[in-house]
């Protein structure tokens, strides 16, 4: 480079810089909306602030699990975690489709609490293993009282079913696009209950991306549903649950050791 052009850029280079500062557009940081890190004491039940707990079976997937109320199969362990654990047991007497129940478990949410539409939404957790284990986190529409299911929507963000001990799966379900004829994919890597992952969504007008441990696996838009409907774009609420068995996972069989245990680390929303 001759004197001349190097004596040019150095004039140049900071009114370039400048004008590039001023054009560029500003990064904006995101905002937290929820958040549960599940501090406090062992044995403690969850904020009910952030959390409700759903009881009683489910005869629709026809799931083995009975869920319960209070902190007997949702505790924090005293180190920053949720335990969800799913037992062999019937300690409470209860009563499921099949007769009485043979496994307890628990299902949280966070209707009338905390709804969201489009944001991204994370949760760092291990998954338990073994045949029959069926763990979750996902949302559903907030109008699922008025329209009802699948017209309200769902996101499934994360489930893994035990067969599949190193995959877990993404799914949307609206009108005609529901149950097994879900729309999503599978993202195949560790063994999810060895230890913790983050399995996380961005959902933004017309289109949802999923993610694990920071891999983008899949994005869906309005063109993936062949002609029906977009239900994507109203709040909806957060659930986390462990179910026992269902038409997906198949029920325990003699592999299956109890109890097991969805452990999460946390829980965030941002917009």
């Amino acid at each position: 480079m001759s004197m001349k052009m190097s004596s040019w850029l150095r004039f140049l280079l900071p009114a370039l810089v400048a004008a590039a500062t001023l054009t560029a557009p500003e990064a904006q940081a995101a905002t937290v909306t929820f958040n549960d890190d599940f501090n406090g004491p062992a044995g403690s039940a969850v904020d009910p602030a952030k959390w409700q707990l759903e009881t009683g079976d489910n005869v629709n997937n026809h799931e083995r699990q009975y869920y319960t109320a209070g902190a007997a199969n949702a505790a924090l362990d005293g180190q920053g975690n949720l335990v969800i654990t799913a037992r062999r047991e019937n300690p409470g007497g209860y009563n499921c489709w099949y007769g009485p129940c043979e496994y307890t478990s628990a299902r949280l949410n966070t209707a009338g609490r905390f709804t969201q539409t489009y944001g991204h939404f994370e949760a760092r957790m291990k998954l338990p293993r073994g045949q029959g284990m069926w763990p979750a986190f996902w949302a559903l529409g907030n109008d699922i009282g008025t329209n009802g299911w699948p017209n309200c929507g769902e996101i499934d963000f994360m489930e893994n079913v035990g067969f599949e001990p190193n995959t877990v799966h993404g799914t949307i379900h609206g009108p005609g696009y529901s149950g097994a004829e879900g729309i999503g994919a599978a993202y195949s890597g560790p063994n999810f209950s060895d230890g913790f992952h983050t399995f996380a969504v961005d959902w933004a007008p017309n289109q949802i991306r999923w993610y694990v441990d920071g891999v983008l696996y899949q994005t869906r838009t309005p063109a993936d549903l062949g002609g029906d409907r977009w239900v994507f774009d109203h709040p909806f609420f957060l659930i986390l649950n462990l179910a026992v068995g269902g038409y997906w996972p198949g029920d325990p069989d003699g592999s299956t050791q109890f109890p097991q245990q969805l452990v999460v680390d946390y829980v965030r929303v941002t917009n």
